[in-house]
């Protein structure tokens, strides 16, 4: 039977004790880890947020009825404990925070007893995903999800008070918007009061900080729910949280100079770790030539090599096709690497192909001097050496080639360049490495659009030496004043400068193909704010959850997110999404297809 508390108060979280207590009364309350029955005695440990604590139960301090009571707990019952603390007898616990002590009871109350756990609550649990997410609750207090969580909170106050001492005002902006689709696809809300119209949920704030520089707060910041109607993968969520801002009045050396600050101070407060300032930067064009990636993991080397001039006179067809097509022939040298056996080259030419490649050209640089090629007999000898040697092949070497269209090739070799790299073991995991990417594209091609988009957003500002691109008919080459921040080969975060001029911001839509009527109709209300004065503005958002999932190098962001969805954007606990019922899609004027609603109500 359960308890009350009546007449108790907690005086210490369990892991909050330690040998300055030695000799106080206190009362701990938490839930019962595990129980150890030795007779006379029973060991049991409380847990509670802060960590564990042994507490002993004797029979002749507390009498046959509380010791039975003692006897009948069970893994999760939530317990209320008094009595004094002692140093351990038994010897010490080295791997327990309160390992030198333990509470001997003289009062316990079991305040809600539990039943069997469909996993136990350990740190590090081997359980299923999918279980584990269907009881999240549960889940939640493992030792290892409730040090993530705390450390997110941490750091959102540290953010918060670094901002505010920077003169940063904490502004919400609203959750229910207008659709303005983009880029990535909206999640949708009907409106019941407009029959046929829709809300969407924010992608960013980004308009509406916007207009708070137009309205004069100068330096807004907020810590942003975010929506995006996309795939799921270990880094992304399709609700996500964000570090957003936006500043008057400065260029991308003063957002640089105050987010660098931010990171230094959040990183070495919580982790003690130090950011060397300035953080280093790179143009985004010589990122993808060194890395393949405009996210580039600095952590080891293994850069790619453009060897397209070396090859193009070579007969193989392959490199000889993807010259002429106008692409490139680039390779990564992995030393030591030349000794693998031929199943780990296939499976590498299988890991390439999912990133697009058609195949993987390499020379296996032997020990002794001999070499082992997938291509040697189309080329000649000079040629052969030649490409070794602009590939700085040493015996032992494995070299390693892709030959396409410079976006496949980029694409191909910077993630086999990660791939190798966890399987050779390169990467120091106790690094931090911080990395701003500079001069982005202003547009990409889309494939499936079969147009240009905006890379970052259309509200970004081109380098002033590219302004005169827009003037022309393939604005294309046009770099942006955009800039990201990478950390350890993920993005952090990313902002740009904001176009606050009119005709630059005519000149941009008109690039993406939007007429005066389009832009006016997705956009009106910050293009007509525009007409009454806008300073010169720019800004930056990180991802939180992704900034908690590296600092405490989680395999996945699910474990920094209280209640977060799986892969198909649903959640295992509560449920969602789910059915509703027909009054509210009557009051919405919405109808379902009565086949659809059939086959998911017998799921």
């Amino acid at each position: 039977m359960a308890e009350s508390m009546r007449g108790l108060k907690r005086s210490h979280r369990c892991a909050e004790l330690s040998k300055e207590h030695v000799g106080q009364s206190v009362t701990v309350m938490g839930w019962v880890q595990k129980t150890r029955n030795t007779g006379g005695l029973i060991f049991v440990d409380v847990r509670d947020r802060s960590g564990l604590l042994q507490v002993t139960f004797n029979e002749e301090k507390l009498g046959k009825e509380a010791f039975d009571k003692a006897y009948r707990l069970r893994s999760e019952f939530v317990i209320a404990v008094t009595g004094t603390v002692v140093e351990r007898e038994g010897g010490i616990n080295k791997n327990l925070k309160t390992g030198e002590i333990e509470v001997v009871a003289d009062g316990l109350r079991v305040l809600s007893e539990s039943d069997t756990p469909p996993f136990p609550i350990e740190e590090n649990s081997k359980t299923k995903d999918e279980v584990r997410l269907k009881y999240r609750y549960l889940d939640l207090r493992r030792p290892d999800i409730q040090r993530n969580l705390m450390l997110r909170s941490q750091v959102a106050v540290i953010v918060r008070q670094f901002l505010a001492e920077e003169g940063f005002l904490e502004i919400e902006t609203p959750i229910l918007c207008k659709s303005t689709p983009e880029g990535a696809r909206d999640y949708l809300v009907p409106s019941r009061v407009h029959p046929g119209n829709f809300y969407a949920l924010p992608q960013s704030p980004q308009i509406f900080k916007q207009l708070l520089m137009c309205s004069g707060y100068d330096r807004y910041f907020q810590i942003a729910k975010c929506f995006r109607d996309e795939d799921l993968r270990a880094d992304r969520q399709p609700e996500f949280t964000q570090i957003d801002m936006e500043l008057s009045f400065v260029d991308v050396d003063d957002v640089i100079d105050v987010n660098e600050r931010l990171l230094a101070k959040v990183f070495k407060e919580v982790l003690d770790v130090e950011v060397p300032l300035p953080i280093p930067r790179m143009p985004w064009a010589e990122a993808m030539e060194r890395y393949g990636s405009d996210k580039p993991d600095t952590r080891f080397d293994m850069e790619l090599t453009d060897v397209t001039g070396v090859v193009r006179d070579c007969e193989f067809v392959v490199f000889k096709n993807a010259i002429e097509n106008g692409g490139s022939v680039r390779g990564i040298n992995a030393k030591g690497q030349g000794g693998m056996p031929r199943k780990k080259i296939d499976s590498l030419v299988d890991f390439a192909k999912d990133y697009g490649a058609k195949g993987l050209a390499y020379i296996a640089l032997q020990e002794d001097g001999s070499v082992k090629s997938s291509f040697a007999k189309f080329m000649k000898e000079e040629e052969m050496d030649s490409l070794i040697a602009a590939m700085k092949g040493q015996p032992g070497d494995l070299l390693l080639f892709a030959a396409d269209k410079n976006k496949t090739v980029f694409a191909v070799l910077g993630a086999l360049r990660l791939e190798l790299a966890k399987r050779m073991e390169l990467i120091d995991e106790d690094k931090f490495n911080f990395l701003w990417v500079t001069e982005f594209p202003m547009f990409e091609y889309s494939e499936e659009q079969g147009r240009y988009l905006a890379m970052h957003h259309p509200f970004t500002m081109p380098m002033e030496e590219d302004l005169h691109l827009l003037d022309t008919d393939e604005p294309w080459e046009a770099r942006a004043k955009a800039y990201d921040i990478v950390l350890n080969g993920c993005e952090l975060g990313g902002g740009s400068v904001r176009i606050s001029m009119n005709d630059v911001q005519e000149k941009m839509f008109k690039a993406l193909g939007f007429t005066k009527e389009e832009a006016y109709d997705r956009f009106g209300f910050l293009l007509n704010a525009f007409k009454y004065g806008v300073p010169p503005h720019a800004g930056l958002a990180f991802g939180f959850d992704r900034m908690i999932m590296l600092m405490t190098k989680s395999e996945s962001i699910r474990d920094v997110i209280a209640f977060p969805k799986v892969k198909d954007a649903s959640d295992l606990m509560s449920e969602a999404p789910n059915l509703v019922d027909d009054k509210q899609l009557e009051e919405l004027g919405i109808a379902i297809d009565s086949t659809e609603k059939t086959a998911k109500a017998e799921e």
